[in-house]
């Protein structure tokens, strides 16, 4: 592994070494049924489903190995979850150089689950300039829903700002967090922790269920770019509004435009973050 603050030292088309974990479904018990077993079956799955912030945040292992601080400083990741992982499937990350140029490094990830499928992709990487921060108001602050409505097209209209969630980076749930992605490195632990990708994006998520009720939905992907650290102790906002509202196969999607703020003073991650609020049921 690389120092945190440095590189690994990469060529185009090199393969980064491979991430091996098994999954682990810590949502059980959560509002979201699709993650229970019962549930997931009424919609044509094997089982609940692993979370997608959860294979997110496997995803992002080879990308902390290949860059450390760097890449939660300033770098991207756009995934996409394209086929259920399970509880005790054995996932294997892959990631391979696919560019490398004046511009910066492109990498392509994929996790694999023990049939080899392909259960998530994406293509991440590090910038040789960091991109300029997003402004304050580019996505703003807004109350709680009243009453917490349940998910509807009037809820949910295009350009609704949802209400922002503020959190503090380092508390008992985040050691939770650690224990059930996983995330078990020296950077994302201890006194100096900072904050990991993964940790970051389940505020995307969790910005959309404390505005609205809703029943077995599924999160589809999100595109990502770090904008700075979170350190232990930081306040974190989380604020967001809809772009975008369509159907497509059955399935009712919400696009969301999500800023992270730390300390109501510094942008530190922008999101688009896409999901499936009313999931098709099995016919």
């Amino acid at each position: 592994m690389t120092s945190q603050s440095g590189r690994l030292a990469l060529t185009h088309g090199q393969h980064l070494p491979p991430y091996r974990v098994v999954a682990h479904n810590a949502s059980t018990q959560s509002e979201n049924k699709i993650h229970d077993d019962d549930v997931a079956k009424q919609y044509g799955f094997a089982g609940g489903l692993v979370p997608g912030v959860t294979d997110y945040a496997y995803m992002t292992r080879p990308l902390i190995e290949a860059f450390g601080l760097a890449w939660l400083e300033h770098g991207r990741l756009s995934a996409r979850f394209l086929k259920p992982i399970y509880e005790g499937e054995e996932v294997t990350v892959t990631a391979a150089v696919a560019s490398f140029d004046d511009a910066g490094v492109s990498v392509d990830v994929s996790a694999l689950n023990p049939a080899g499928e392909i259960c998530a992709s994406g293509t991440g990487g590090l910038p040789k300039v960091p991109p300029p921060a997003p402004g304050l108001d580019d996505v703003p602050v807004g109350p709680l829903f009243a009453g917490r409505p349940a998910a509807s097209e009037e809820a949910l209209a295009v350009g609704t700002v949802l209400g922002t969630v503020e959190t503090a980076f380092g508390d008992e749930e985040y050691t939770r967090y650690l224990e059930d992605a996983r995330e078990h490195l020296p950077l994302y632990e201890g006194p100096n922790a900072v904050a990991p990708s993964g940790y970051l994006i389940r505020e995307a998520n969790r910005v959309l269920v404390q505005n609205v009720r809703l029943g077995p939905w599924i999160h589809v992907s999100s595109e990502v770019q770090h904008h700075g650290l979170v350190h232990r102790g930081d306040r974190l906002s989380t604020r967001a509004r809809v772009v975008d509202l369509f159907e497509r196969g059955g399935h009712k999607f919400v696009d969301l435009d999500v800023l992270l703020v730390a300390n109501g003073e510094r942008p530190v991650m922008r999101v688009a973050h896409r999901a499936i609020w009313d999931v098709r049921k099995k016919a």
